[in-house]
């Protein structure tokens, strides 16, 4: 069942790397379940809509969000803690999102949120989507209707967040 507007954050474990490159356990409902945050999820890191659109919007305008009043940037993707890490890198995310892993996918298929790519040799992913979490409650997702960023992108956020009374929905698509 997918998660939905109203709906508590799942609290699952996923890996991700510590001081170091040592790994360490994480729990999302810990990252995800205090203040305002804004969650993007991508089917996987270094693809081409991923790398080329919709992470780069989210850092280029992570200034806007947090003056706006989010607390935390997560970004997930059902990839390991090595490849996020590299890819955070390669984008100069620097501190300004949290490259979240899901490595299992465990939190994906939590939120009801699985992209069966199989047909594209990528096994099981993440749809893209994006969510604003405020204390773990979602209020506000937006799930791609089709392949490419547009209601997930990060100025797509950033206009319902300045006018959050016009359109606190659930968007749902395939992808």
């Amino acid at each position: 069942m997918t998660i939905s507007v109203g709906d508590a954050i799942p609290a699952v474990d996923v890996k991700t790397l510590g001081p170091g490159g040592i790994l360490e356990w994480l729990t999302t409902g810990e990252v995800l379940g205090r203040g305002r945050v804004v969650l993007f999820a991508v089917p996987g890191a270094f693809t081409p809509a991923c790398s080329n659109m919709h992470l780069p919007d989210y850092v280029n305008n992570a200034n806007r969000l947090v003056a706006m009043g989010v607390d935390r940037i997560v970004c997930v993707a059902v990839n390991d803690p090595w490849v996020m890490n590299e890819w955070g890198k390669s984008q100069g995310v620097g501190d300004k999102i949290l490259m979240l892993p899901d490595g299992n996918g465990d939190f994906t298929r939590a939120m009801g949120l699985e992209l069966n790519a199989r047909a594209f040799g990528l096994g099981t992913r993440s749809q893209r989507y994006a969510a604003v979490i405020e204390d773990g409650v979602v209020t506000q997702l937006d799930i791609e209707p089709a392949p490419g960023v547009s209601v997930s992108a990060c100025e797509a956020v950033l206009t319902k967040l300045e006018s959050p009374h016009e359109r606190p929905t659930a968007e749902r698509g395939a992808h």
